[in-house]
């Protein structure tokens, strides 16, 4: 996007595009009504199998996630405590504007808490992280000094990788 447009904005469009690909894969999406609801903004159903999709906008290469938790710069107890606060059947889905054209899809990832866990854990070598960067390198200074951030191809939001997370979510049940 040329411009940058309001954090409310990125909200509502991630939510809408994520809406959109997840009928496009087949799936029946109820999105909730009101104010910003715990845990989850959409439910998916296909047949009998079902996913709560908690969807986090972005429009500068990362998403806050865990920053209220932090306490004490103990990173790793803010994301545990990050984690409890999450149920087994919940998705988030990271949609990324940032260098997107109108006319084009923004990227979308999708993972399961536990892997976002691990992956802000991993983050700055392994002191962890509130911040989950879709690319970022850590400068001479930082204490990831020489690492590069990246979220896993596998979370590329394809039909794949949601029927992995369906057959993941059932198999907890």
């Amino acid at each position: 996007m040329k411009s940058q447009v309001g954090s409310w904005h990125i909200k509502v469009a991630a939510e809408a595009v994520t809406a959109a690909q997840f009928a496009r894969c087949g799936f029946n999406v109820s999105v909730q009504y009101g104010a910003d609801q715990p845990e989850y903004d959409l439910v998916v159903v296909k047949g009998n199998q079902s996913l709560k999709v908690s969807v986090k906008g972005s429009q500068d290469g990362s998403w806050g996630l865990t920053q209220s938790y932090l306490q004490r710069a103990d990173y790793h107890q803010a994301i545990e405590a990050w984690l409890a606060r999450h149920h087994l059947g919940t998705v988030f889905c990271f949609v990324q504007y940032k260098n997107t054209v109108l006319n084009e899809l923004p990227r979308m990832y999708l993972a399961n808490p536990k892997e976002v866990g691990e992956r802000l854990k991993a983050t700055a070598n392994g002191r962890g992280d509130t911040i989950l960067y879709e690319h970022h390198d850590w400068t001479k200074r930082a204490r990831g000094a020489g690492t590069v951030e990246r979220i896993p191809d596998a979370w590329r939001f394809t039909e794949e990788r949601v029927e992995f997370l369906l057959s993941e979510c059932a198999l907890k049940r």
